[in-house]
């Protein structure tokens, strides 16, 4: 069970996750915050869910984890001078925030993997998931969703990427979730707190964590296949994929070695 106290004493932000639910079980943490008949309109508002029953990842595949076990959570964006800025800064500043935190509590070196995975040994550790509400042609509520393996050992299945947990990638260390889910949420806000004034910090702490720069690449997005060079990401947080002598912008798509 999590311990809320013991999450609150180690919380130190000024609104991300102050207005934070807890639940047993939802079907998906994403589309709860998203729904404005709930009435979650706070800014900052993190739900927490301790079972998914339709938890989801990138282009609508089913994201599982053990019940009570790891941390998925979303959280609820909803300031209209942060949302008018670019969206991929955010889910860059997320996954950020993840590898940052791992590296500061449990000296595990993370790979960022574009657009949005968090890796450990080659390993998928963190998936990332953005969703948004418009009215009009303006964004005006949107939801990060982070599903994280925190203490999981065992993962039946078969994945795109072979999944991993901070436990097995520290032998066996029973992590406290708590303070792991505290301190990802005050680097989170922290990480945010510079989409204003310094973008370019966040986008070279990003790839600076990215090992498939410079690396020959496959790119697939549905039933299509790119071949190239991945070779740089751009200030609107597009993949550059240098394919013979021209450089493609490459919006979505799941990216390999080959």
């Amino acid at each position: 069970m999590f311990n809320l106290e013991n999450f609150d004493l180690r919380l130190d932000t000024e609104f991300i996750g102050r207005n934070f639910i807890y639940s047993v079980e939802v079907e998906s943490t994403n589309s709860v915050l998203l729904d404005k008949a709930n009435k979650f309109n706070i800014d900052g508002t993190v739900l927490l869910a301790e079972k998914q029953s339709k938890g989801r990842g990138r282009k609508e595949r089913i994201w599982y984890s053990a019940k009570e076990q790891n941390l998925t959570f979303s959280i609820l964006l909803t300031n209209k001078k942060l949302l008018s800025k670019n969206l991929n800064l955010l889910n860059f500043a997320a996954s950020l925030s993840v590898a940052l935190s791992i590296e500061k509590l449990y000296q595990l070196k993370s790979e960022l993997k574009w657009p949005n995975d968090v890796l450990i040994n080659s390993k998928k550790i963190c998936g990332i998931l953005l969703e948004s509400t418009s009215q009009g042609n303006k964004i005006d509520r949107l939801v990060i969703g982070i599903g994280l393996n925190v203490n999981q050992s065992l993962f039946q299945g078969n994945f795109n990427a072979e999944p991993t947990s901070i436990k097995i990638e520290t032998e066996g260390i029973n992590i406290n979730r708590e303070i792991l889910l505290a301190e990802l949420l005050n680097t989170f806000e922290g990480v945010i707190e510079k989409i204003p004034v310094s973008p370019d910090s966040i986008l070279k702490d990003w790839k600076e964590r990215c090992s498939l720069m410079g690396e020959k690449i496959s790119i697939t997005d549905n039933n299509s296949i790119k071949y190239g060079i991945f070779e740089d990401i751009d200030n609107d947080g597009y993949l550059l994929l240098r394919i013979k002598d021209k450089i493609e912008r490459i919006h979505f798509g799941d990216v390999s070695t080959f």
